[in-house]
């Protein structure tokens, strides 16, 4: 069975008495451990099919299957616990909290979910380890670089063992050289731990670290 799985996916948005096409019918099928860049002209669609493949909009018609479960037929809360636990976010802007360490930053995601952080001090090390951040665990985000940030951000969205990562732009506020950094870190949680990832970038060069790339054009995919 494919980790996910779109089906005629539309999304559509009324602007006055405009009616805007995102999506117009996406189908594809992403397997455990595969890495695929989404690419694509602004307004082609990315971030919509992103953000609905999250579970943070819902489509206008078609489906979305994660690991076998279709999102539309979750209530709220079981659509919460599946962003919560099977999904991991990877954002252009790093989205730390200022006022806690790179470590306290990774352990978020189980700090929400009323985990005990004492029971998964080791993971929250082996995380940041992957990301090899090993020895910043105590920094604060001001204290560490913009490249840092976003391998904290990396390590925070990997420590729950997520079903699948999605990445927004994640290079897309960094140098070349930190983005590299990033690019390899994402590539070798795929090889290494079978990671699922769906990453959308707009850089030829980012797209060259996945195993295929699905382009958008107009709301749909770009044979």
């Amino acid at each position: 069975m494919p980790i996910l799985q779109t089906q005629k996916l539309v999304k559509e948005y009324q602007m006055g008495e405009v009616a805007i096409h995102a999506l117009r019918g996406v189908d594809f099928v992403l397997e455990k451990g595969e890495f695929i860049a989404i690419m694509g002209p602004s307004g082609s669609g990315k971030s919509t099919l992103l953000h609905l493949l999250g579970g943070l909009d819902t489509p206008s018609d078609g489906e979305v299957t994660l690991g076998g479960k279709r999102l539309a037929q979750m209530s709220d809360d079981e659509l919460t616990a599946v962003r919560r636990r099977e999904i991991g976010f990877i954002f252009q802007f790093f989205n730390l909290l200022p006022t806690l360490t790179a470590a306290e930053n990774v352990a978020l995601p189980l700090l929400i979910d009323s985990k005990r952080i004492e029971d998964y001090a080791v993971k929250v090390e082996e995380a940041l380890a992957l990301v090899g951040l090993a020895d910043r665990k105590d920094h604060r985000p001001h204290q560490l670089s913009g490249g840092q940030q976003q391998r904290v951000a990396i390590a925070r969205a990997l420590v729950t063992d997520p079903v699948i990562i999605l990445a927004d732009e994640p290079t897309g506020n960094l140098d070349s050289a930190s983005g590299l950094e990033v690019l390899n870190i994402l590539r070798r949680a795929c090889d290494q731990k079978q990671q699922t990832i769906v990453m959308v970038t707009h850089d030829d060069n980012a797209a060259k670290f996945a195993d295929r790339i699905v382009r958008l054009k107009d709301g749909m995919i770009d044979a």
